[in-house]
């Protein structure tokens, strides 16, 4: 597995590539419930930005983290917390679940 020091960011279509070429990941959803409801990805974690540092737990620092969020922004802050708490690879989805509905699967609605 490459390491993400160099690339911190994955756009929709590069993550799913990962993990068809077997790379294990967790995708980690920050958007709030309300969002969630309205679009997800089914395979997310989903914990809400302002709760992560309680519910850090709930995820695996061996495995690479994909973060996603509606855009980008959100996630690029968690990634960016999350490597600071010791989690060695993580990825910011660019684009968010917005890019994911355009560039990967167009199920998902946008809002």
């Amino acid at each position: 597995m490459n390491a993400l020091d160099d690339n911190p960011d994955l756009s929709p279509s590069e993550f799913l590539a990962r993990q068809a070429a077997g790379e294990r990941w967790q995708l980690l959803d920050v958007r709030e419930p309300w969002e969630i409801s309205l679009a997800s990805v089914d395979a997310a974690v989903c914990i809400p930005m302002s709760e992560i540092a309680a519910r850090l737990p709930e995820l695996d620092p061996s495995l690479p983290v994909a973060v996603l969020c509606h855009s980008g922004i959100r996630s690029a802050q968690v990634a960016s917390a999350l490597r600071a708490t010791g989690f060695r690879q993580v990825a910011n989805v660019t684009g968010g679940i917005d890019a994911w509905s355009l560039t990967v699967d167009p199920s998902i609605p946008r809002y």
